[in-house]
């Protein structure tokens, strides 16, 4: 058997595999489940979606999308869990609300107002409760959007890591906006609006449980801007847009070319990945591209606007490194592959768990 046709024959496994639906067959919750990646999919479709089936949902986007007296709103829900709270760049205060107003920016609306719950635990000393108080408030008005409604829960001593935060968002549609989680095309090109893997890696450098030290920065910060700008750059050929959080870039790509039937090509060599990301990640055994970001998105944009896309992206504060790393081809649909240094491809699946829990 030659080397294509055996390569050939792996992906129609692999794809095979990957095209069964999914079922939740686990005796208890693990914290793969929360990973986003294969343990969360099989919760996710084998348990929620087919109790709570509804039009809205099965879209599987990062808002839901209904039409209130003909206008298009986007609701989203998030809980922020992230340990330690407070980290290089940022704290669970302001990553709750960008966050949020990123899973509505990249649904292709604009963020108009916030609920807020706080599960705090006993014991939290009153000045960091302030302290996250008024990061959430600054986060909010740098976003634009209100926080308008909200609720406070005190669990007992040893039962929430300091605090949790748990938030719903509320944005408009933009008229602009043509985006969709199946909308992806054979022949768009894969833009990320900056360096990958900055949030997660800052994270978990941050829980002092290894020897490593490296200046890393959670990204963490609101996306409207990119989106406006990629919007105004690109329009209708702006097919589709997603926040890249739990499971990083490889999870999003894979969610995202099963829904639209597409193959995803990426260009290793093209991924932008700072230094001490990179290097920090070689060190724990971390690909980047699992690794989760709060302050990126990924756009898949039709090859006649895709330079205006990446133009305008580099335009935005936080953007100067955005760079077009693949494609979407039709074969093998469902799959993402990855174009190594080395000149040979591989398959970049979903993990089953995420080397990082507990990162937002």
């Amino acid at each position: 058997m030659s080397s294509a046709a055996r390569e050939r024959r792996i992906l129609e496994i692999v794809q095979g595999t990957r095209a069964r639906p999914a079922r939740f067959r686990d005796d208890q919750i693990t914290m793969a489940h929360g990973a986003g990646g294969k343990a969360s999919q099989s919760l996710i479709e084998g348990l929620l979606l087919p109790a709570l089936a509804n039009d809205a949902l099965a879209i599987l986007g990062d808002a839901g999308i209904v039409s209130v007296n003909g206008a298009g709103l986007a609701l989203t829900t998030d809980s922020f869990v992230v340990r330690p709270i407070r980290f290089p760049g940022g704290s669970i205060g302001e990553l709750a609300v960008n966050g949020t107003v990123n899973d509505l920016a990249v649904s292709g609306a604009r963020p108009l107002a916030l609920t807020l719950s706080l599960v705090l635990e006993e014991g939290l000393p009153a000045e960091e409760l302030q302290a996250e108080v008024e990061a959430i408030a600054r986060a909010a008005e740098q976003a634009g959007v209100q926080v308008v409604a909200g609720d406070t829960k005190v669990v007992e001593r040893g039962h929430a890591d300091s605090m949790y935060v748990c938030t719903t968002g509320l944005g408009i549609l933009d008229p602009r906006s043509h985006v969709s989680p199946d909308g992806l095309e054979v022949g768009d090109r894969i833009i990320v609006s900056g360096a990958i893997g900055e949030h997660g890696m800052a994270v978990m450098l941050a829980r002092e449980e290894f020897s490593l030290e490296a200046r890393i920065s959670s990204d963490t910060r609101s996306v409207w801007p990119a989106v406006d700008a990629l919007l105004q750059a690109a329009g209708a050929d702006l097919h589709c847009m997603r926040d890249p959080t739990r499971g990083g870039v490889a999870s999003a790509l894979n969610e995202l070319a099963r829904s639209s039937a597409v193959a995803a090509v990426v260009s290793e060599a093209d991924v932008p990945v700072a230094p001490a990301v990179l290097g920090a990640g070689e060190l724990l055994g971390i690909d980047p591209m699992y690794v989760a970001n709060e302050g990126k998105l990924i756009a898949f944009v039709a090859p006649a606007s895709a330079d205006a896309a990446l133009e305008a992206l580099r335009g935005v504060p936080g953007g100067e490194a955005a760079a077009v790393i693949g494609e979407d081809v039709q074969e093998p649909p469902g799959m993402v592959l990855v174009e190594t240094a080395f000149g040979g491809r591989r398959v970049m699946d979903v993990l089953a768990g995420d080397p990082l829990p507990r990162i937002c």
